[in-house]
């Protein structure tokens, strides 16, 4: 998975320790049970921060692979807030360009706006997830 997200400050100080952690646990062998009890456990601990209010990455790169089925996705902004919002946001319409996934792991929800253009102004993919 190659992932390229742009923080903005808030994000930077509250979820790239998030991701450094277990991108450490992960080349340390650890399985995603042992992950996710590593991740709740230092969470609960208070060693990594708690997110902050007005936290957003942009992943607008087509050098993003997120998976073998889905490579570079689509070009979005995400907006990050604490909990489970998923109900919150009434994001999800079929003819909404916006989509919702809460993150228990993480303890955030995350809200994406699709964008029509790649970083490099090209055309986005026309398919809707």
């Amino acid at each position: 998975m190659r992932a390229p997200h742009c923080f903005n400050a808030q994000a930077a100080r509250s979820l790239a320790s998030i991701y450094l952690m277990k991108t450490r646990l992960v080349l340390a062998g650890k399985s995603q049970a042992e992950i996710a009890q590593a991740i709740a456990t230092a969470l609960d601990k208070n060693e990594l921060p708690a997110l902050e209010l007005g936290a957003m990455a942009y992943m607008m790169s087509k050098l993003q692979y997120l998976n073998d089925r889905d490579k570079s996705w689509h070009p979005h902004v995400m907006f990050y807030s604490p909990g489970d919002m998923t109900k919150t946001w009434g994001a999800d319409d079929p003819n909404s360009p916006v989509m919702v996934a809460n993150d228990p792991q993480e303890r955030v929800t995350v809200l994406f706006v699709l964008a029509d253009k790649w970083s490099d102004g090209t055309a986005a993919p026309k398919n809707m997830p």
